[in-house]
């Protein structure tokens, strides 16, 4: 890691033990000259130390980390997370942990580590396009999903769906949800959709609570491009990562595709720890696993 290049450490500001963690790091493994901190809602402003960074360390939940990998995508920064939240699918260190492993993180920026590996995920980019135009007003990058849903409360949503350009059907249901593999352990999940590899490149088109169309999710090339409109008297909503981005105009669709960019995790587990933390983190191993009682002669 050259002189210029920095270490960025993101908190989540809702959170002040994040911060104080982060601030520890720092100081415990001296890296004040060369090492910055924020909150990841402070991200949008900061691209001229992004352009200088080389290292992302993110001190939160999953949530802190999607809206870090939302602000840094086009920066090419891999990031490591540090679990503070409940879940921590994307985090690969525990608080207790980063004193004593971050630096093999830092070594792999500055000079290669043989145990860290670089985790490629893919991406999904959604444009909201006007009635009767072709260039978008808005353009927004997610890691997990793209959400098209009802603005109205207790309301269902009729949203006339194709892929690569071929009319598939018309959803009525709370929302239609375009995931990544990595957004598969997410709200996907939730609306019964199935579990994928994270590394995989693909998409899964998966309604939510549907009333009529298809019930069952599809999985679909990561080429694909899906097309999403809400239905005349119907007012929908776009989510990206969870995060509200804008409500849609009369007449407006929802183009998502593949995003041109790439997130890039920091990883000292293997590919197959992913099925670990699957019974660590959702509780799939049965709840008890009690040793079968003595027999009683």
């Amino acid at each position: 890691m050259s002189y210029t290049e920095k270490i960025a450490f993101v908190h989540n500001s809702r959170v002040p033990e994040t911060e104080k963690v982060a601030r520890g790091l720092i100081m415990s493994l001296n890296l004040q000259n060369r090492a910055w901190i924020c909150s990841a809602g402070e991200l949008q402003v900061k691209s001229a130390d992004l352009e200088t960074t080389s290292l992302v360390v993110v001190v939160g939940g999953d949530g802190t980390i999607l809206r870090t990998i939302r602000a840094i995508s086009s920066y090419n920064a891999p990031v490591v997370g540090i679990n503070m939240g409940k879940v921590g699918f994307m985090a690969e260190l525990s608080p207790r942990e980063a004193l004593e492993r971050l630096p093999e993180f830092i070594d792999f920026i500055s000079r290669g580590n043989e145990k860290i590996r670089v985790e490629q995920r893919m991406m999904l980019e959604a444009d909201i396009i006007p009635a009767g135009q072709n260039e978008p007003r808005l353009s927004v990058h997610a890691l997990n999903d793209v959400t098209v849903g009802t603005s109205t409360v207790s309301r269902l949503i009729e949203l006339n769906t194709s892929v690569n350009h071929v009319h598939l059907t018309n959803y009525r249901a709370d929302a239609v949800i375009v995931s990544t593999a990595t957004g598969s352990t997410g709200y996907a999940l939730s609306a019964g959709g199935p579990i994928v590899f994270p590394e995989a490149q693909m998409m899964i088109l998966q309604p939510v609570a549907a009333h009529t169309g298809l019930r069952d999710g599809l999985i679909l090339a990561p080429d694909s491009v899906v097309e999403l409109e809400a239905s005349k008297g119907y007012q929908a909503s776009v989510s990206a990562d969870g995060f509200v981005d804008s409500q849609l105009e009369p007449g407006e669709r929802v183009t998502i595709r593949k995003s041109p960019y790439t997130a890039r995790f920091l990883r000292a587990h293997q590919p197959d720890f992913f099925y670990t933390a699957l019974n660590m983190r959702l509780g799939l191993a049965y709840r008890s696993q009690r040793p079968p009682e003595e027999p009683d002669f």
